[in-house]
């Protein structure tokens, strides 16, 4: 008995030493479990640190309070709406008249530089008179840049030229700009890309399109062809045509209005090619326009002149 008590002591103290090691191994992992949670420790687990957030620790770890606001979208911006401009009088579309020969057009918005026109606008005419509104701009600024104010009687001539259409004048006035060196200006200055000066380097057959019409208005409008000091002069003369010369494009519109249209037309029998050249110019507020008609020679002037004024009406919009 006294053996077997001995050797259960033996086995008891044997025991003891396994389980203290058992309970110490227990509680060492409790003491580092805590440390993992208790925050600052260097033991922190990163789990916590983000929980429920796509961003890493440092994203968080600044010290400061979060601003929940700073999380939230940003509100939808209206951005303001552009103003519409006013249409303009007339239609894009492709016309399909009751006309013999041939016709072009084009019209120039002058708010957008856009241009719109059948298919041939850059197809060219000789432009007979249409083209005494460039020579007499370039007079004008020309003797502005040079410090020169024209006299009365030379106003009065360039007036006869512009209203009455004087050919004898205008040629006076085309050698003193320098004949064709002053298309050459036109072409550059006004931008112009379907036109070219005559053969024989007259005023008479400088070759226009309607496209370069359009533009030549705008040139005229914008002060570039005439200078500051002589555009407003030159589109009160253009608002004044009279006679033979007063048709076309602004006869197409309401009388009230056509007195604030400036004009310049041209018109001519060509014996050699058989045909008669009609070409319309004019200048609105926010357009200028180009027409341009030929047709054969014994049809007379009239059949063009009704065409340039038919061909704006079926451009205008309804209510126009």
């Amino acid at each position: 008995m006294a053996a077997n008590r001995r050797a259960g002591r033996s086995g008891g103290a044997e025991a003891s030493p396994l389980r203290l090691i058992a309970v110490a191994v227990i509680l060492i992992g409790l003491v580092l479990v805590s440390l993992r949670l208790l925050p600052g420790s260097p033991f922190e687990s990163s789990a916590a640190a983000t929980w429920g957030d796509s961003g890493t620790v440092g994203d968080r770890s600044t010290g400061s309070a979060t601003d929940r606001s700073a999380r939230q979208p940003a509100p939808p911006t209206n951005p303001s709406p552009t103003p519409s401009l006013e249409p303009l009088p007339f239609q894009a579309k492709d016309l399909n008249l009751d006309i013999q020969g041939w016709y072009s057009w084009s019209v120039l918005d002058r708010r957008t530089g856009k241009i719109i026109g059948s298919k041939n606008m850059n197809e060219t005419s000789t432009t007979a008179s249409m083209i005494k509104s460039w020579v007499v701009a370039d007079y004008l600024r020309r003797a502005a840049d040079a410090g020169q104010t024209p006299s009365d009687a030379k106003l009065g001539e360039a007036t006869k030229i512009i209203r009455d259409s004087d050919n004898t004048l205008a040629e006076q006035f085309y050698d003193s700009v320098g004949r064709s060196a002053s298309i050459k200006r036109l072409i550059s200055m006004c931008k112009l890309t379907d036109s070219s000066v005559a053969p024989d380097g007259g005023w008479s057959r400088t070759a226009l399109s309607p496209r370069d019409t359009a533009r030549l208005g705008n040139c005229i409008a914008t002060g570039t062809a005439a200078g500051p000091k002589w555009t407003g002069w030159l589109l009160n003369e253009m608002k004044l045509v009279r006679g033979a010369g007063d048709f076309g494009i602004r006869k197409a519109f309401p009388p009230a209005e056509q007195k604030q249209i400036a004009i310049k037309n041209g018109w001519i029998d060509r014996t050699k090619e058989q045909e008669m050249h009609v070409n319309c110019l004019a200048i609105g507020d926010t357009w200028t326009m180009g027409v341009m008609v030929k047709y054969p020679i014994g049809m007379g002037y009239d059949y063009g002149m009704e065409n340039c004024q038919k061909i704006t009406e079926a451009l205008l919009r309804p209510g126009v």
